[in-house]
């Protein structure tokens, strides 16, 4: 059974990675501050640290991590997926590489989850290092996506 999808949707479907990953760019520069948020209430004493614990940012970080996770890897695999089915192949360059690198750096630092709750603090130091890895990535990522979808629309 060969299923033919229509240009339109072919071509439409392309802007779905860029739209998605742009959205997430954003949840983890958020997942990002609310991090920082953890290591300050951390570090904090007294009154400031009860204020702090009130902001619930252990949670909504761990929780925002866990959407970020899912999306990242359901994005990596459906730009892919989008790619293949437009061009019949995948183009092997620094962009998907460098997004195959991502979709690892989070599942990693993911799984370091049970260590820090157990006070590990060299997954905590692992998971920080990592994520601040990830974003820059994610930005160089975001850079080359947009240069990306310009080829896209000139050839289109």
């Amino acid at each position: 059974m060969n299923l033919e999808l229509s240009p339109s949707v072919k071509y439409w479907s392309q802007f779905f990675h860029p739209i998605m990953m742009w959205a997430l760019l954003l949840v983890s520069i958020y997942a990002a501050y609310l991090g920082l948020q953890v290591q300050r209430t951390r570090n904090a004493q007294g009154e400031q640290k009860k204020e702090l614990i009130k902001g619930k940012y252990n949670v909504r970080h761990y929780q925002i991590g866990s959407i970020l996770l899912a999306f990242m890897v359901l994005g990596s695999v459906g730009g892919m997926a989008v790619t293949y089915i437009n061009n019949g192949k995948l183009f092997v360059g620094p962009h998907l590489l460098a997004g195959l690198g991502m979709t690892s750096i989070i599942a990693f630092s993911a799984a370091l989850s049970p260590y820090m709750q157990k006070g590990a603090n060299w997954a905590r130091v692992t998971h920080i290092l990592l994520n601040f890895t990830l974003l820059g990535l994610f930005t160089w990522q975001a850079i080359t996506g947009v240069q990306i979808v310009q080829k896209i629309i000139s050839n289109a």
